[in-house]
């Protein structure tokens, strides 16, 4: 799993898997996470009075459907911990603030993140939220570089390493010795 603040980076590493080859898929879109009412004094909802959740169990059914190969997911979302046994890994995509208010204001017209109020919530989240993201997580990448360069890292620490054959040979020495 692939997650982090908005304008992280999330959505562009999960294009750029895909676009790779990788089974890969944006949880945060409206297909797979709806906004959902919630309770307006909660200051952790990316709205006052909303928040962006997964369609669990939709979510549920697609890792629970993956057998072969690795799938990444991409997104945040407040219930998503619920899902965390299902996940082998979770990366936490970062970059600094300044980074991420680019990104954002670089949105489209009408995406979240693209006006003042969003970008202001967001840097709220960043301070509070992101620190309970990085417990949970089993890397994080700072995303400052290239998309390419933070895709590459994802796909080193994701592959289970081959064991080399002077690796073996080197531990079957030791084991006789």
């Amino acid at each position: 799993m692939i997650t982090g603040m908005s304008g992280a980076g999330k959505s562009a590493v999960i294009e750029e898997l895909a676009r790779r080859g990788y089974a890969a898929i944006d949880l945060d879109s409206p297909e797979w996470s709806e906004w959902i009412d919630f309770d307006a004094s909660d200051t952790l909802t990316p709205q006052k009075g909303k928040d962006w959740v997964w369609r669990e169990g939709k979510v549920r059914a697609l890792l629970l459907a993956h057998t072969q190969g690795t799938l990444f997911i991409g997104g945040c979302a407040q219930n998503m911990a619920r899902l965390f046994p299902l996940i082998d890994k979770i990366i936490l995509l970062s970059a600094p603030v300044g980074t991420v208010m680019e990104r954002l204001e670089a949105r489209s017209s009408g995406g979240y993140g693209n006006n003042e109020e969003d970008r202001s919530k967001v840097r709220e989240l960043i301070a509070l939220v992101e620190p309970l993201l990085r417990k949970s997580s089993n890397h994080e990448i700072d995303t400052a570089r290239s998309v390419g360069a933070t895709v590459d890292e994802i796909i080193r620490i994701s592959t289970p390493r081959a064991v080399s054959r002077d690796w073996k040979r080197c531990w079957l020495k030791l084991k006789t010795w």
